[in-house]
């Protein structure tokens, strides 16, 4: 699995003019999964997610977490982040899972990130085409695979 975290003063998603998801002062998430990801990637990020150190404490200091900041998130499936580029000109997404595998895993992905943060999680809709609109604070934008955790 690989995720970009942007903090965010104000992050939504838009589906055909309607509104599915707002958050103020918290995260927004895009989410792509490859068939390989597992339970334990799920478990490693989420966990990651909640404890990040990127929001601000009294003196200025990125020093507190989502948790910490009582932030909100906002997830969103996004396959295209497994894009291959070397050749051409025309992105591959080969590697991106196709639904009857992704969407198990973003549903579970969200509900452990649910059950670990300790409250609802927003979320678009998977294999819509969304609007996403976000005002990233600082700018601070982190990119994390969870194949890389070793």
């Amino acid at each position: 699995m690989k995720i970009v975290i942007q903090r965010v003063s104000q992050a939504s998603v838009t589906i055909n003019k309607t509104q599915v998801a707002n958050v103020e002062n918290g995260l927004l998430i895009l989410l792509g999964i490859v068939n390989d990801d597992t339970i334990e990637d799920i478990k490693w990020l989420t966990n990651k997610i909640v404890n990040l150190r990127v929001f601000a404490d009294e003196n200025g200091v990125m020093n507190n977490s989502i948790k910490d900041a009582n932030g909100n998130i906002i997830v969103v499936s996004q396959f295209t982040l497994h894009a291959l580029t070397k050749k051409g000109n025309r992105p591959s997404y080969i590697q991106a899972a196709k639904p009857d595998v992704a969407i198990p895993l973003y549903e579970t992905f969200v509900k452990q990130l649910e059950t670990d943060l300790g409250k609802p999680i927003q979320t678009g809709v998977f294999g819509a085409d969304m609007q996403v609109a976000l005002v990233n604070n600082g700018p601070v934008t982190i990119i994390i695979d969870s194949k890389n955790r070793a």
